[in-house]
């Protein structure tokens, strides 16, 4: 017998006949002798709904009446779920993330969990019931309720399996687990069996849309088992054994550095959300980088890739790239704040850029990993504008309009098309 977490988003909870389905799939596990505690979002369009009403009464709502507002989506869910499960003979309770005591911070709109009271769940579960608990939601030290922010279902999940100890935290999405890329760029993207929480985390902070940040990080800290796997695949539901673990989904789970089999290049993922900013002519005096740079960031904008060029003559160029979102902001701040403050000779803007990047811990050990992506970039006539490092990935900024052909050639030339799982390539 297993403890299992299972999180379901709101496509899973989309209407009354989904609900029933996700009820008949939590009872196969709870039939097989495991128990279930399970979190839901809101029903599919309810909280842009709920959203929609706070901005109708108000362009900057009251944060406390926000959260208070935006949480009863899911308050809703675990009532009709609860039902349906009893509709088919197995008692069950659902929990608020108040009855749980799910305690957070005071952020509203953005909380994050600090601690959880798992006492009435596991003595529910002792009495053979399947225990249902509000996502995206807690309480903090003065009773309030509080969210997670969006996405913030899948945290709930990951750290209730951290605070019952559960053997798996499932997370039940419209895709069938992580792949290799988006399977709409290239059909040649393959589902992996396993992917580190590091890789994940790289993953998710670069593009990929399957998990939540903040989940990836609270299951890598606590060592949770995390899998991603399909909300319409029940065909081996309840049966939590090796063929289950090799088969199903994807596992997101601890670094096994020793294995033989670890891939160099695990993923590609990329970002269309960016937009470039150059800051041309700029005096090369000390201070220069944070005159440009202090602005944009007093104004809550973040910056991701940096490059400054050489000097030629006393100036240098400056650029950096930020979210499309704020590009706008940030030409602003540019023009009108920084510029002549600092005296550059023009501030130029590209919004239409995205970022590639290649992700893998096999980086590590393996040489030639960066090499091989510029030269792959270059046969296809893919110019690199600029360049971001970690230990475990490679990030290159590139036109737009080369994203398909980039992607596709990387995936070639890492071996992510190959059907063996081994992506080592000659000369990496």
């Amino acid at each position: 017998m297993a403890l299992i977490v299972q999180k379901y988003g709101g496509t899973s909870m989309g209407s009354i006949d989904r609900i029933k389905n996700v009820a008949k799939r939590i009872k196969r596990w709870h039939d097989n002798g495991h128990q279930v505690v399970v979190v839901v979002s809101a029903m599919s369009g309810e909280t842009n709904r709920l959203i929609d009403l706070a901005h109708q009464i108000s362009k900057t709502p009251n944060p406390r009446e926000y959260d208070q507002l935006v949480s009863t989506g899911e308050q809703v869910s675990i009532a009709l779920l609860s039902m349906a499960i009893e509709e088919l003979g197995i008692e069950a309770r659902s929990f608020t993330g108040r009855q749980v005591a799910i305690r957070t911070d005071d952020a509203y709109n953005k909380a994050r969990i600090q601690d959880i009271d798992e006492t009435p769940i596991r003595s529910e579960l002792d009495a053979g019931k399947v225990v249902v608990v509000a996502g995206f939601q807690g309480i903090n030290a003065e009773g309030n309720v509080t969210t997670l922010g969006r996405g913030g279902s899948d945290t709930t999940g990951v750290a209730l399996a951290a605070a019952l100890n559960a053997d798996e935290c499932q997370i039940y999405t419209d895709v069938d687990g992580v792949y290799t890329t988006d399977p709409r760029v290239t059909s040649k993207a393959r589902k992996l069996s396993k992917i580190t929480f590091e890789e994940m985390l790289e993953m998710a902070s670069l593009g990929s849309k399957v998990l939540q940040i903040r989940a990836v990080e609270f299951a890598g800290k606590y060592q949770v088992p995390l899998r991603v796997l399909s909300s319409f695949d029940d065909s081996l539901d309840g049966q939590f054994d090796d063929h289950f673990r090799q088969t199903v989904g994807t596992l997101i789970t601890v670094d096994e550095g020793d294995s033989m089999e670890q891939p160099v290049i695990s993923g590609i993922a990329f970002n269309r959300d960016e937009a470039k900013i150059v800051v041309r002519g700029v005096p090369d005096n000390p201070g220069v980088a944070s005159a440009i740079l202090t602005p944009i960031s007093d104004a809550n904008i973040e910056i991701d890739m940096i490059l400054q060029n050489l000097s030629t003559k006393g100036t240098t160029d400056f650029s950096f790239t930020v979210n499309r979102t704020d590009f706008d902001k940030a030409m602003q701040i540019l023009n009108d704040d920084v510029k002549g403050d600092i005296n550059a000779q023009e501030v130029h803007g590209d919004s239409d850029v995205v970022k590639v990047s290649l992700v893998g811990v096999g980086m590590r050990s393996h040489a030639g990993v960066a090499s091989r992506m510029f030269q792959v970039l270059a046969e296809n006539n893919i110019n690199i504008q600029m360049i971001s490092t970690s230990e475990i990935k490679i990030s290159v900024l590139i036109g737009e309009g080369h994203l398909e052909k980039a992607v596709k050639a990387l995936h070639t030339a890492f071996g992510l098309d190959r059907t063996d799982g081994d992506s080592k390539v000659a000369g990496v």
